[in-house]
């Protein structure tokens, strides 16, 4: 009986450690997909470094708890699968929302970010982010359009001095 007390407390702890370590980590319900839909979304997630695990969910209270965050409690209520990722903030809101998009039965009940819990609605405002790419190329146009204006104006009053000369 110790042995299964035993493998319990290394699950939370496992848990624990995953949500203190990760950037974010976004719970969903599952409930009303299929095989192929959930081997297609754990594959998109894995490809892009994130752990996706479904743990029973009194093992998850004892987590949170354990790391000191207590308000998801109240989500963990009928099926619930955790999306966790150290490297990548914007990642597992991403592709969890552009696949429930896709397959309205994927709900997204909230989760972690950096360290703060996250309602729904900042999980799904962390999803509709550009990639980290978007955002460098906003910038560089962003950055770009002075100059390029300025060129342009540049050579408007270049060629309005040629046809004054002539």
């Amino acid at each position: 009986m110790s042995n299964v007390l035993e493998l319990k407390k290394q699950q939370v702890d496992e848990i624990a450690q995953k949500l203190e370590n990760s950037k974010t980590t976004v719970l969903v319900d599952y409930r009303g997909l299929n095989v192929d839909e959930v081997t297609e979304l754990r594959q998109q997630l894995r490809d892009a470094g994130v752990d996706f695990r479904v743990y029973k969910n009194t093992m998850t209270r004892f987590a949170t708890e354990k790391a000191g965050f207590e308000g998801l409690n109240e989500l963990l209520v009928g099926p619930t699968a955790l999306a966790f990722c150290e490297e990548d903030a914007v990642a597992p809101a991403k592709i969890i929302g552009e696949f429930a998009k896709d397959h309205e039965a994927l709900e997204i009940k909230g989760g972690v970010i950096e360290g703060e819990i996250a309602t729904l609605d900042q999980v799904k405002e962390l999803s509709e982010l550009p990639s980290y790419e978007g955002l460098v190329s906003m910038l560089l146009s962003v950055l770009q359009a002075p100059v390029r204006d300025f060129a342009y104006v540049t050579k408007a009053v270049a060629e309005q001095k040629e046809e004054e000369s002539a």
